[in-house]
């Protein structure tokens, strides 16, 4: 087996942490972004209620995510994950449905 890429960066000691809980109401669902002051290497989006997980890592494309449901299965959302740029990252109202508590976490 040959690797063909192999990317890595260090936080050198310091390291960013933000967490938060968004609770929607029963409106329409509509896009969120959230302001983090860092730039993220890795962002985890849960939706409790339904028990779905969305996980971006550094390098992956915009509103790409690891999408993992309820039942344990695997998939790779390619329009409906996590966008970041910079500072800040993205949830379309596809994910940000109504009538759930949401919890989320990145770190750099």
């Amino acid at each position: 087996m040959a690797i063909t890429t192999n990317t890595q960066t260090n936080t050198n000691g310091v390291a960013n942490l933000a967490v938060g809980k968004i609770v929607s109401d029963a409106g329409a669902a509509a896009a969120l972004t959230i302001s983090l002051g860092f730039v993220p290497r890795f962002v985890r989006f849960v939706n409790l209620t339904d028990r779905i997980t969305d996980e971006w890592y550094e390098g992956m494309a915009s509103a790409s995510s690891l999408h993992v449901v309820a039942a344990g299965t695997q998939t790779l959302e390619t329009t409906n994950g996590i966008a970041v740029s910079g500072q800040t990252f993205t949830l379309t109202a596809t994910t940000m449905v109504a009538s759930k508590t949401f919890y989320w976490e990145a770190y750099a």
